[in-house]
């Protein structure tokens, strides 16, 4: 989908919060996000809405409970990049120093507690950079993204929508 670098920060951003663990302070952003989704182009907006319309027929331990049913017990919906390209292998530590270095050329750290390839954060320094490197990182795991999509269809998760979102944004 054709976008604008500012759309297409919008999108990075709330699919960073959409596909973050939904605790109740980030679940109290989603209206917001439900507002700043709507100037996307169709496609795009399209998809954050069914998420956001599904989750919103959830209550707040059902949406936790599936976050954590998809996102931590099935393997083919890791949120974490690198695990698509090296698995649970020793190849993994150096992903992640990749990321790190990513990060850092861009002028950016890591914060504590989270691995650097997790989705949500790496979609935030896309929406928050300036730097190509976010761009870049993205696209070098466009493959991962694309499996985690599909598996997400296959489990029936609205989380779908969110990645499908995400997919449409990434640059051909």
């Amino acid at each position: 989908v054709g976008m604008t670098p500012d759309q297409r920060r919008i999108a990075h951003m709330a699919a960073s919060i959409l596909l973050d663990y939904p605790d109740v302070a980030r679940r109290a952003q989603f209206d917001a996000v439900a507002a700043s989704v709507a100037t996307l182009p169709a496609e795009i907006a399209t998809e954050f809405a069914a998420f956001l319309d599904a989750a919103s027929l959830m209550g707040q331990r059902e949406l936790e409970a599936h976050f954590t049913a998809i996102f931590d017990l099935k393997r083919k919906c890791s949120p974490y990049l690198s695990y698509y390209s090296t698995g649970d292998t020793r190849k993994r530590g150096m992903a992640l120093v990749s990321f790190i270095e990513a990060y850092r050329a861009a002028g950016w750290e890591v914060e504590d507690g989270e691995l650097p390839d997790y989705l949500p954060m790496v979609l935030e320094f896309s929406a928050r950079s300036d730097s190509p490197i976010a761009g870049e990182l993205l696209a070098s795991h466009r493959e991962g993204i694309e499996v985690l999509r599909s598996a997400l269809e296959l489990f029936g998760s609205p989380y779908i929508h969110v990645v499908a979102a995400v997919c449409a944004s990434l640059p051909e």
